[in-house]
C-alpha cells in the first residue's frame, strides 16, 4: 500500500469514527441570543442573571445571554433577515408565527414545550399627575384637545395591541363595527407622533412631555410612573385587550449552533416559582395564579381576547395592519 493510499485509508477510518461519534453535529456553545420586544430590558436582565447561575450549578457550563430589543414586528423581521436568535420573546403571537412561515420555527410551535406563554399583560393609560384631562376610560381619549401617545402598529407590538384594544373596547361596550372605525379614526387624528417602539413612546411622553395620555403596556406604565416621581399616574380603563407575548425556541438556529439544550432549559426556567416571582415583580402578569394573587397592584381587569375582534391573529393582521388595510385608512400623519 503506497503512502498516499495509506493516508487515504486512515482518513476514511477517521471520518467513519467521527461520524459514529457525532461528526457533523454542532458542538454546544456558551452564548444565547434572546430577541425580544422593546420594554422588556429590565425583566430579562434579572431573569437572565438568575438562569445563568442556576444553569451553571446544574451543568457546570457558564452561559452568556445576549439581548436584542426593539419594536416587536421589526425584531421579527431582523430574525428573518439573519439575526441569529436562539429564542424569541416577542410581543405578539403573529410576530413569532411569521418565523414559522419562513421555516425558522417548526409547525405547531406554540403547543410544543418549552414554547408557550409564561406571562401575559394588557394595555393601560398613563396620564399627567392629577389627571387634568379627566381620562378614565376609552371614550375619554377622543375628547377635544386630548393628545394621545402610542407607537406605530406597523413596527410595534405595543402599537398594534393599543389599536386593537381601542377597536375592541367599542364592541365590548356594545358598539358596532362602524362605531369602532369612527372611534379609532378620531383617536389617531389626535396622535401627534408615532414612535417605532414602546420605549420610544415612553420617552416621548415622559421625558419630552408630549401628549396627555400614553397607551402603554401595563409593565411599562408602572416603570414610567415610578421614574416620574409623582409627575405621572396609571389609569385602568373599564376593560382592555389581553396581550399574550409567547416565547419560542428558534429551531433552525439552535440546531445549527448546537444550542437547543440551553435554549430549551432557558425557556423552561420561566415557569419556575423564582422566575414567576421575578415576572410579577416587573409588573407582568404571571401564569402562576398563586404568585399573581400576591401582587394586588396588578388589578383585576376584564380582558377581551383577539378572538373577539377577529378570527385569529392572521386575520387581524390582514384586516387591520396590511398595506392599505384599516390602520392605513384611519391614520393620516400631521
Amino acid at each position: 500500500m503506497s503512502q498516499r493510499t495509506r493516508r487515504g485509508h486512515w482518513f476514511g477510518v477517521l471520518c467513519l469514527v467521527l461520524a459514529l461519534s457525532g461528526c457533523g453535529v454542532p458542538k454546544p456553545g456558551t452564548e444565547l441570543l434572546n430577541v425580544s420586544y422593546d420594554p422588556t430590558r429590565e425583566l430579562w436582565r434579572e431573569l437572565n442573571a438568575a438562569f445563568v447561575d442556576e444553569y451553571e450549578q446544574e451543568t457546570g457550563v457558564r452561559l452568556t445571554i445576549r439581548q436584542s430589543h426593539g419594536g416587536s414586528t421589526s425584531q421579527a423581521g431582523a430574525v428573518i433577515h439573519g439575526l441569529e436568535a436562539d429564542v424569541v420573546t416577542l410581543a405578539l403571537w403573529s410576530d413569532t408565527d411569521v418565523l414559522r412561515k419562513h421555516h425558522l420555527i417548526r409547525d405547531g410551535w406554540e403547543k410544543r414545550p418549552p414554547n408557550g406563554l409564561p406571562y401575559y399583560s394588557t394595555i393601560v393609560f398613563v396620564v399627567r399627575g392629577g389627571n387634568p384631562k379627566g381620562i378614565h376610560d376609552w371614550p375619554d381619549l377622543t375628547q377635544p384637545g386630548v393628545q394621545i401617545i402610542t407607537p406605530n402598529p406597523k413596527t410595534s407590538g405595543n402599537g398594534r395591541l393599543s389599536f386593537l384594544a381601542a377597536w375592541g373596547s367599542v364592541g365590548y361596550r356594545g358598539g358596532t363595527e362602524d362605531e369602532a372605525r369612527a372611534f379609532v379614526s378620531q383617536l389617531y387624528k389626535q396622535v401627534p407622533v408615532l414612535d417605532s417602539g414602546a420605549r420610544g413612546a415612553t420617552t416621548t411622553f415622559a421625558q419630552k412631555k408630549i401628549g396627555d395620555v400614553h397607551l402603554a403596556w401595563e409593565n411599562e406604565a408602572f416603570l414610567e410612573v415610578a421614574e416620574s416621581k409623582g409627575a405621572l399616574e396609571i389609569v385602568y380603563p373599564s376593560a382592555s385587550l389581553k396581550a399574550e407575548p409567547y416565547v419560542a425556541v428558534v429551531d433552525a438556529n439552535v440546531d445549527r449552533r448546537g444550542m437547543r439544550a440551553a435554549a430549551e432549559a432557558y425557556l423552561r426556567s420561566l415557569y419556575t416559582l423564582k422566575a414567576q416571582e421575578i415576572i410579577a415583580k416587573h409588573h407582568y402578569r404571571p401564569v402562576d395564579d398563586a404568585v399573581l394573587k400576591e401582587h394586588p397592584e396588578l388589578r383585576p381587569l376584564p380582558l377581551f381576547t383577539i378572538q373577539t375582534i377577529a378570527r385569529d391573529w392572521d386575520e387581524a393582521q390582514e384586516r387591520f395592519f396590511a398595506t392599505g388595510a384599516l390602520f392605513d385608512q384611519t391614520y393620516r400623519p400631521y
